[in-house]
């Protein structure tokens, strides 16, 4: 049984949820967004509460139960409090600037890299924070991860692009031999 499926997921009154088949919609004020379970979970909605429960007893369907279930709850964090992602530029030189909905980037190459912002993902720069908000959790991990590809921290000084709460293992250089 999953201890995770068997939460209710409990909203607030101005978040509007409706379901439609297999998709529920969940709306605050301009922000929708739909969770198709593909049939995989059954679910009731009742006043504020939404429930999930298995289809059978197969590993498959127990597995998605807990899923959908931790799906829609980040769905209703999201559009009640928000997600933040917070990265460190390390480096000299290396620096970020907004511009729009454009991200741009001076990551110690030849050319500057503009990272045009998804749909729904705002950013701020101050000094070398970048700080990026979004309600949906899974775009905005995925904006911070393509932003730190660009240029991942080296073990050697750390310079490069790391979330702010992520631990750099450093290495010891070649004089570290003697």
């Amino acid at each position: 049984m999953s201890r995770i499926g068997k939460l209710p997921v409990n909203f607030a009154s101005d978040i509007k949820v409706s379901t439609n088949g297999d998709v529920i919609t969940f709306a605050k004020g301009k922000n929708s967004v739909d969770l198709d379970t593909k049939g995989n979970v059954d679910f009731s909605l009742e006043n504020s509460t939404l429930s999930f429960t298995s289809k059978s007893d197969e590993k498959a369907h127990r597995a998605f139960w807990g899923t959908y279930r931790a799906l829609a709850q980040n769905i209703v964090v999201g559009l009640t409090d928000g997600y933040t992602k917070e990265l460190e530029i390390n480096g000299v030189g290396y620096r970020a600037a907004v511009n729009g909905r454009v991200l741009n980037l001076q990551l110690g190459f030849s050319h500057d890299i503009n990272f045009d912002l998804p749909e729904g993902i705002e950013a701020s720069v101050e000094k070398n924070l970048i700080t990026l908000k979004s309600h949906d959790k899974q775009a905005l991990g995925q904006a911070a991860a393509v932003i730190r590809a660009f240029r991942p921290p080296e073990p050697y000084k750390g310079k490069g692009v790391k979330y702010k709460d992520e631990h750099i293992v450093r290495k010891a250089g070649k004089t570290a031999k003697k």
